[in-house]
C-alpha cells in the first residue's frame, strides 16, 4: 500500500493508495489515530485513496496539552476537508464514534458517509450523562464541573458551545453500522436520526459502541466492502 505522510497546515495527516479522482476522508474516533485507516485503505484500493489525520491529543499529538473538544476538532476538519476539495473530484467520509459528529460540525454533506457507532446527538448524550451523575442541569451550571459515571468530567461550558453549535443536516448517501449493546448512542437516538436524514442502518447483534473482537471487525469489513 503506497503511503504518504504529509502536514495540512499542522495537522498531522497519511495518505494511503495510488492516485484517484476520489478520496475518502477518515476521521477516526476518541483514543484512535490516524494509522486506523489502513484496513479501510485497503478495502476501497485501488478505487479510492484514503486521507486521515490525528485529532487533536491523538496520535502523533499525545501530551502536547491539546484539547480534544469540537472547537478545536472541527476547525481542524474544515482546513483538511478544503484541501480535499482542492486535490480531489469525488469525497467521501468514512468515521467513527465522535469522529462523525466532528465531520458533521466541519462540513457540508460529501458524497457519500459511512458511520461506525456515530454520535448523532451530542446534546442528549450529556444529558443522558448528566441524569446518569444523578445531577441536574442547573447543578452543572452553578459547578462548571461535574465528575461523570463513566470517569471523565461533564462539564457546562462544553454543553453550551455544543447547544450554540449543532451539527449539520446531511442528506446524501448514509450508512451506518450500529451495536445493539453501543453504550454512548441508544437505538432510539439513532432511528430518529437514521429517520430524518434517510441514512440506511445496519444493527450488530452483541455489537458494542468499539468494535474489537474479530467477529465485530469482520462484520465491519464485509460493510465497508459493500458500501466502497
Amino acid at each position: 500500500m503506497k503511503t504518504e505522510q504529509l502536514f495540512i497546515e499542522n495537522t498531522p495527516a497519511v495518505l494511503y493508495g495510488e492516485p484517484s479522482d476520489t478520496l475518502w476522508l477518515f476521521v477516526h474516533g476518541q483514543f484512535g489515530c490516524k494509522e486506523e485507516a489502513l484496513p479501510f485503505a485497503e478495502i476501497v484500493a485501488p478505487d479510492a485513496q484514503v486521507l486521515s489525520i490525528d485529532l487533536p491529543n491523538h496520535g502523533t499529538r499525545q501530551n502536547r496539552d491539546e484539547e480534544f473538544a469540537p472547537w478545536t476538532a472541527a476547525p481542524e476538519l474544515t482546513r483538511v476537508m478544503a484541501y480535499a476539495r482542492a486535490h480531489w473530484r469525488t469525497i467521501n467520509v468514512r468515521a467513527t464514534s465522535i469522529g462523525a459528529y466532528f465531520a458533521r460540525l466541519a462540513f457540508a454533506a460529501p458524497e457519500k458517509a459511512l458511520f461506525v457507532s456515530p454520535i448523532v446527538d451530542m446534546e442528549r448524550l450529556i444529558c443522558d450523562r448528566i441524569c446518569a451523575a444523578g445531577i441536574t442541569e442547573q447543578i452543572l451550571r452553578e459547578r462548571g464541573m461535574y465528575p461523570a459515571r463513566e470517569g471523565d468530567m461533564l462539564s457546562w461550558d462544553y454543553l453550551c458551545w455544543v447547544r450554540e453549535h449543532p451539527a449539520k443536516d446531511w442528506h446524501c448517501p448514509q450508512y451506518i453500522l450500529y451495536g445493539e449493546n453501543d453504550s454512548m448512542t441508544d437505538l432510539a437516538t439513532i432511528r430518529t436520526y437514521t429517520a430524518k436524514s434517510g441514512a440506511e442502518l445496519i444493527i450488530v447483534p452483541q455489537g458494542e459502541h468499539w468494535f474489537h473482537t474479530p467477529e465485530q471487525l469482520a462484520i465491519m469489513a464485509d460493510w465497508e466492502c459493500k458500501h466502497k
